[in-house]
């Protein structure tokens, strides 16, 4: 079959899709690393086309909120993949976005998160169940677990 066929374009797809989701797990074990708390992986593909993940994380300190982000930055500069965007960082906010394209960090403190309630905002988003060491219980809906959530490219 020639090159740049319906099944080469399907199979790329498919290969970006597993790494960006590769990509936001390693965000959610990154924060769970940091002792990040409730950490929240939304699969956002079936809800629109800009973004594939979020990563939500609420931190305890803007210590913590600080540190974070900047491990986060820092591994997927090595990895080859730069940060698009970031907000939040200056001053004493209650949230911290890192924008890595198709995979979006946001970091909040505990009043900032109920504040802004993505998780009510995009509820219709599936719930990716996570295994992280320091938050076993991270997902109470895993309508969508880690081996469900790419499907695998042939």
């Amino acid at each position: 079959m020639p090159s740049g066929t319906a099944l080469d374009m399907s199979v790329t797809e498919n290969s970006q899709v597993d790494e960006n989701f590769e990509t936001a797990r390693l965000v959610a074990r990154i924060a769970d690393d940091f002792r990040g708390k409730d950490i929240l992986l939304l699969d956002m593909r079936p809800i629109t086309p800009i973004v594939d993940f979020f990563i939500v994380v609420t931190a305890t300190s803007q210590r913590q909120m600080k540190a974070l982000g900047e491990e986060v930055a820092r591994v997927m500069k090595k990895r080859g993949q730069h940060r698009l965007g970031e907000e939040g960082t200056d001053g004493d906010g209650v949230w911290v976005l890192q924008d890595f394209g198709d995979v979006v960090l946001h970091v909040f403190t505990s009043e900032g998160r109920e504040l802004y309630d993505l998780e009510g905002l995009w509820a219709d988003a599936p719930r990716v169940g996570l295994e992280l060491s320091q938050n076993p219980a991270v997902v109470t809906d895993s309508s969508t677990t880690a081996e469900s959530a790419v499907e695998p490219s042939e």
